[in-house]
């Protein structure tokens, strides 16, 4: 990879809208490792549950995640792939990348994740509620698709202030 990111990239930074590449066999190590941790210490800074390669301006398909807070529930995901969604549930979500904006965002309340730890290893798990949320959340990052996607129109008229001036503190 390339020097470690220094912050979290914000709305309306068009790195937020690409669909990102996989990470090659070849790319696990060292640096990835890297990368993943200082993921990890942006996500706890910020106080966020999860944190995708978009997000730091790497258009790589990483994030990581922690859905409780504690040390040992640091979460690392390489080449995610998402199925098996199951049930529905509608929730507030908030995103790094657009601080202060809050919609309503209607996902599956169960799925399952296949993806590789940092070494390179298949991982599967199968998530629920807050874990599967995250899951989500940080996959639509990988594909270049925000919260601010699934706005309803109040929605789109309550954080049409917040969102102006994010896109006017980016131009300058």
């Amino acid at each position: 990879m390339n020097a470690l990111p220094e912050k979290i990239v914000i709305y309306p930074d068009p790195r937020l809208r690409k669909k990102c590449a996989p990470i090659k066999p070849d790319e696990f190590d060292d640096s990835l490792a890297a990368l993943a941790e200082r993921m990890l210490e942006l996500m706890k800074a910020n106080r966020g549950v999860g944190l995708a390669g978009p997000q730091v301006g790497v258009c790589r398909r990483i994030f990581v995640c922690n859905p409780t807070g504690e040390p040992g529930d640091d979460r690392v995901y390489i080449n995610p792939v998402l199925s098996d969604l199951r049930g529905s549930v509608e929730e507030e979500e908030g995103c790094l990348s657009i601080p202060e904006v809050h919609v309503m965002v209607r996902r599956a309340k169960r799925c399952r994740i296949k993806a590789q730890d940092i070494h390179g290893k298949t991982i599967e798990a199968e998530g629920e509620d807050l874990l599967a949320r995250i899951w989500q959340h940080e996959t639509d990052h990988l594909d270049g698709q925000m919260i601010i996607d699934r706005m309803n129109a109040s929605e789109r008229i309550a954080n049409k202030r917040q969102l102006a001036q994010l896109e006017a503190q980016y131009r300058r």
